[in-house]
């Protein structure tokens, strides 16, 4: 029985971890007033729950017990160590004095969005702001934020450091920004939630291709954002991840098997993330002061409110695809239009437009070029040419989920094609 109360006890504390440590993790910053000896009395205070709680029981708000024992560990951490001698005696005796934080949503929420803002402070450099938040607000290892950002996992390590120690150094207040300072600091905060967002939208590596709780706390953040500061923009991010969420359960088999838009099951998707989804992309259109993310929001609405993918209006996706690109040109938005343009004109219209985007250089390294194009040829019956395409995008990607489906569409082509 002993081994058993153990094992759910550790149960227990990994799900807390799952589900709350980058709250307390905001806190114990906010207390400590230092990234590293927060992560450290973080990693601590689980460790401490591990063996207290199996002997006296989980406490009823677990969050305030984590909470304040790393706050305790932090204290001991800094009389026993030789960072003492380097420590201001009275940044010691603020943080013993600290309130522990009684863990209520109201105090953790303003941590989260301190946090938030103080790892988007324009001091740092655009790269080390989405980098630093993706790693200490949401919890991405290195290896993932890498991923992110398409740079080796070593050179992230370094920039999250120089961050780390740039907020130090420079005295970086740990704080929401007055309303004058809002506008400005609110784009960078956008993008790394849409980061996060689709990094939980479509994992960049694993089993899964979805992240649950990335997207979750993607959206959770910016309901926070959107209550702070309601402007067109944040707006339109929330409508854009609520309407992508809504397919989350139509995306993949029982099996884990991707399921591309045009096979899913409509009926699955969440009719009201779907309502919220629209309401709030009308509401930042008749701002008129709205830019990419909403109308990235407006394309997914389209497809939302489709009851079927021939009654898709595709003409009209394509002309906010054009929109797009004059607000903000990418290659990335020119494959997707291009995707949208075969569906409205035929598979040869879209191929040509992909080929012109890989001939310039642009997306040779990027799996889902190689893969739209393998099923542009795929449709057009060029086999052996679709499977070469889709081995490139194999070779490319990282995700099971992915690799699966594109080994699938080889396998396919393979039996289909003549010797």
């Amino acid at each position: 029985m002993a081994s058993n109360e153990a094992a759910h006890v550790r149960d227990r504390v990994d799900a807390i971890y799952r589900s709350d440590s980058r709250r307390v993790l905001a806190t114990l910053i906010r207390i400590l007033g230092d990234f590293d000896l927060a992560e450290e009395a973080l990693h601590d205070a689980f460790a401490s729950a591990v063996e207290q709680w199996a002997d006296e029981g989980i406490p009823a708000n677990p969050r305030a017990w984590l909470i304040s024992t790393g706050r305790f560990k932090a204290i001991d951490r800094l009389r026993k160590s030789a960072r003492l001698e380097s420590t201001d005696a009275s940044a010691l005796d603020r943080i013993a004095a600290a309130e522990s934080a009684s863990g209520d949503d109201d105090t953790v929420e303003d941590d989260r969005l301190r946090l938030i803002f103080t790892c988007c402070h324009p001091a740092l450099s655009p790269d080390a702001q989405v980098a630093l938040t993706l790693r200490e607000v949401c919890g991405l290892t290195t290896e993932e934020v890498a991923r992110a950002f398409l740079t080796p996992a070593s050179t992230l390590a370094q920039r999250i450091v120089r961050a780390k120690g740039k907020i130090r150094d420079a005295g970086i207040p740990y704080e929401i920004p007055s309303r004058a300072d809002l506008p400005a600091r609110l784009d960078t905060v956008l993008h790394v939630i849409y980061l996060v967002f689709n990094e939980g939208y479509l994992a960049s590596s694993g089993s899964s291709l979805t992240r649950a709780d990335l997207s979750t706390e993607a959206i959770r953040l910016a309901r926070l954002l959107v209550e702070l500061m309601p402007e067109p923009e944040a707006v339109g991010l929330l409508a854009l991840m609520l309407l992508h969420e809504s397919r989350r359960a139509s995306r993949t088999t029982v099996d884990g098997e991707m399921i591309l838009l045009e096979d899913q099951d409509r009926s699955r998707w969440d009719a009201p993330q779907i309502s919220e989804g629209v309401a709030l992309v009308e509401q930042a259109l008749a701002s008129r002061r709205f830019g990419p993310y909403t109308l990235q929001a407006a394309i997914a609405a389209v497809h939302a409110e489709a009851t079927s993918p021939g009654a898709t209006d595709w003409a009209q996706i394509v002309g906010l695809y054009d929109v797009l690109l004059r607000v903000d040109p990418s290659p990335i938005i020119e494959l997707n239009r291009a995707v949208a343009v075969a569906m409205r004109d035929g598979p040869e219209a879209g191929l040509a437009l992909i080929d012109a985007i890989l001939v310039r250089g642009d997306l040779a390294d990027y799996h889902l070029a190689h893969s739209a194009r393998g099923d542009l040829l795929r449709r057009v019956h060029r086999a052996e040419e679709a499977i070469v395409a889709y081995e490139r995008a194999l070779g490319l990607s990282v995700q099971d989920a992915e690799r699966s489906f594109i080994r699938r569409r080889i396998g396919e082509l393979r039996a289909t094609s003549p010797r």
